[in-house]
């Protein structure tokens, strides 16, 4: 394979980790200790946001006060609910692809990277327990909470280059499930930005947002390099 790319950034529930709504629904929970009901398809354009962000345009869309003590709180809540989660359910796993894909990067000279609008705690819990930093099927990984500020903007993908050596923004492939997902990889002035279809976003949601490709699975990025 002619290479011109030295890395890529996948997003992590819903696009490398299968998510069947888990993410949502600790999310909703979390705010039923103050008594706000949330549905699935409100929240879904949140996916991908820095957590505590995305807690805000809640409080704010419903009215609410966004006291930080309040937005700490569900913020507690969501972080222990998804730790635990991610540490013991039997339903987290690799997406179909994942890790063939890492192997395939990996064996191409492409560093593989994971980025995550999860604090660094929840990324840790799913990170150990797939196993992939062990198995050597990814280089790094970063959260929104390591970065003045997450997604749309390019902070953590920045820091991932620099940290893994990589000069060219033109060099790096980002791949995600949601409209932060692809705005960050364009404001990164990432070389191949990549929607997927396998977590919040639908391919016609996705399209919106003018991805370079949208994908159905992770073994299609073969394809495109």
């Amino acid at each position: 394979m002619h290479n011109k790319f030295k890395l890529a950034v996948f997003d992590i529930a819903g696009t490398t980790v299968r998510d069947k709504d888990f993410v949502a629904i600790a999310f909703i929970e979390a705010f039923m200790h103050y008594g706000i009901e949330l549905k699935v398809h409100e929240i879904a354009p949140l996916m991908g946001f820095k957590k505590t962000e995305a807690i805000e345009k809640v409080l704010e869309m419903k009215g609410q006060s966004k006291n930080p003590s309040i937005i700490d709180d569900i913020h507690n809540h969501f972080v222990n609910a998804m730790v635990s989660f991610y540490s013991s359910s039997s339903e987290v796993e690799p997406l179909p692809g994942a890790e063939e894909i890492f192997k395939y990067l990996q064996d191409n000279g492409i560093a593989v990277a994971l980025n995550s609008g999860f604090p660094r705690v929840i990324v840790d819990a799913i990170v150990d327990r797939m196993g992939w930093i062990d198995n050597g099927l990814i280089n790094a990984s970063i959260a929104s909470d390591e970065v003045e500020m997450g997604r749309p903007y390019p902070l953590m993908i920045n820091k991932l280059m620099i940290d893994l050596g990589v000069s060219s923004s033109a060099a790096v492939i980002k791949t995600g499930d949601t409209m932060v997902d692809i705005q960050e990889g364009r404001m990164a002035g990432c070389g191949l930005v990549i929607g997927i279809t396998t977590g919040a976003y639908t391919h016609d949601e996705l399209a919106e947002y003018a991805p370079d490709h949208i994908i159905n699975n992770l073994m299609d990025l073969k394809q495109l390099l």
